[in-house]
């Protein structure tokens, strides 16, 4: 716990600035609210803003934009949801949260992921911010599809919808044991009716890679999804070349799905 005394080391100012930001129940703030809320110069708020960030109770995530933790956090400071910051980097919406951060948001895992990852169409870097680790992936307008919206406090977050998040997982299969673990959460999903087949299989189609495609192929066939509904995902592949699934050209030939495999998909 952060000590009793805490007050005394806050100057008049900045005990008034934390008393109103913990009674509006600020998770984020930007300068501009501090400009407004308190009638700061550029130079007293850079000040204030430089005490409070050594205090702890502001920590940076961008230029001008903090997580505000109000005194009784503790001498830790306050967490925010890992969700709300990605929007601060998009003001024109351009991304989403997507691969390993939403396979424990569906429950495909309950293994937790140290990575928060944000893909989007400008921004290619990695950041920590308050203690958490974000890996920007910078991708393709075409590969922006499948994007849902969740509100989340006062702020609107873009994610992959559950469906997106399953090619995803086919495509991004590290963080869960590789391609073996990854078809075996799908599968189970599949099996228990957890997801829209006729909205899978079109995010399937327009899904840039074809080894992916395949792969979702041989297990929607697998688990018996009728020849109707995978038409269009047929389709998408018959033109292609051989792909061998398991890095090597052993093993079985499927001709529906024009790919080399063995026992394990792998």
């Amino acid at each position: 716990m952060r000590p009793k005394n805490t007050y005394i080391i806050l100057g008049p100012i900045e005990t008034n600035i934390v008393a109103r930001l913990t009674y509006e129940k600020k998770a984020i703030v930007t300068a501009e609210d501090l400009d407004r809320l308190f009638n700061l110069s550029p130079e007293n708020r850079k000040q204030i803003v430089f005490r409070l960030k050594k205090k702890r109770i502001l920590s940076p995530i961008k230029r001008g934009v903090y997580v505000f933790s109000p005194l009784e956090a503790g001498p830790e400071g306050m967490g925010v949801d890992e969700l709300l910051i990605p929007p601060l980097f998009f003001p024109t919406k351009n991304y989403y949260v997507g691969y390993s951060t939403m396979f424990n948001y569906y429950g495909f895992t309950e293994q937790l992921f140290q990575t928060v990852y944000v893909l989007n169409t400008t921004k290619r870097m990695e950041k920590v911010i308050c203690g958490l680790s974000y890996k920007f992936i910078k991708i393709s307008e075409n590969r922006m599809y499948g994007i849902e919206k969740i509100k989340l406090k006062d702020a609107e977050v873009n994610i992959s919808s559950k469906e997106r998040t399953l090619i995803d997982l086919i495509y991004f299969n590290k963080p869960v044991g590789g391609i073996a673990g990854a078809s075996r959460i799908f599968t189970e999903i599949i099996n228990n009716d957890k997801c829209n087949i006729k909205k899978l299989v079109e995010y399937a189609v327009w899904f840039f890679n074809i080894t992916t495609r395949k792969r979702i192929g041989l297990i929607l066939d697998d688990a018996g999804i009728s020849e109707n509904i995978l038409k269009p995902l047929t389709k998408s592949i018959e033109k292609t070349s051989i792909s061998s699934l398991n890095g090597s050209r052993k093993g079985t030939l499927n001709k529906k799905w024009r790919a080399i495999v063995n026992d394990s998909r792998k």
